[in-house]
């Protein structure tokens, strides 16, 4: 039942790590760059992602412009969005492995299989939050070192947005989720090694029949 609950918490994890990678490769605020300004009514705060550049105006005014070419993108850039799709990609594929491999649930046949599913499925939520780790340190370091650069005026300087935060966040609940999942299924197959099933012998027919007679009949 402790096993059970376990695997339902790592499931709750991996699900809030999969939302959030899918809103954190959506969203446009990877880095936010305010400028203020002389006057706090003409303020206007800039934001740029993976997909999209987004400006804000003071006044509610907003728009956003898609980044069509991938080629005049930076490397960091093309990285991120690679390694975010797949870490989506992954995160969804452990979702659907460990909800048939589950204890709590009927599916995935015995309890080898299901073993087995569950410990695919943490491999897929470790290998989404590494995936998932990766661009967001990258884009991380690439805002901080263009930050303290001296040659780069402030209106080109950015800080890291909340997309990005919330790639950590969930980067961090997949790997939680996997290592979890998987250290489950390996503690069950290690006490299937070191306690191994019980062979009770019984004793045959022609044993038992013999049994009955005394060779002493036959002198």
């Amino acid at each position: 039942m402790a096993s059970a609950s376990l695997q339902f918490f790592a499931f709750i994890l991996a699900l809030f790590g999969g939302f959030g990678d899918i809103a954190a490769t959506l969203l446009p605020n990877w880095k936010v760059n305010a400028d203020v300004g002389s006057n706090i009514i003409t303020a206007i705060t800039q934001m740029q992602g993976l997909w999209m550049d987004c400006t804000w105006y003071s006044t509610g005014m907003f728009s956003c412009t898609l980044k069509y070419s991938i080629l005049s993108l930076p490397v960091y850039i093309q990285a991120a969005r690679t390694t975010m799709v797949l870490s989506c990609i992954l995160s969804a594929f452990g979702i659907c492995i460990t909800t048939v491999g589950m204890k709590c649930t009927r599916l995935g046949g015995d309890t080898d299989s299901k073993n087995n599913a569950c410990f695919a499925g943490g491999i897929c939520f470790i290998l989404a939050g590494i995936f998932g780790l990766i661009p967001t340190c990258w884009y991380t370091r690439e805002i901080i070192s263009n930050f303290l650069d001296q040659t780069i005026p402030e209106s080109s300087k950015h800080e890291p947005g909340g997309a990005v935060y919330t790639g950590f966040i969930s980067a961090g609940f997949l790997l939680i989720a996997g290592v979890i999942f998987c250290s489950s299924c390996f503690k069950r197959q290690q006490g299937a090694w070191i306690y191994p099933p019980k062979q009770h012998h019984f004793p045959s027919t022609e044993q038992e029949s013999n049994a009955g007679y005394s060779l002493k009949d036959y002198v």
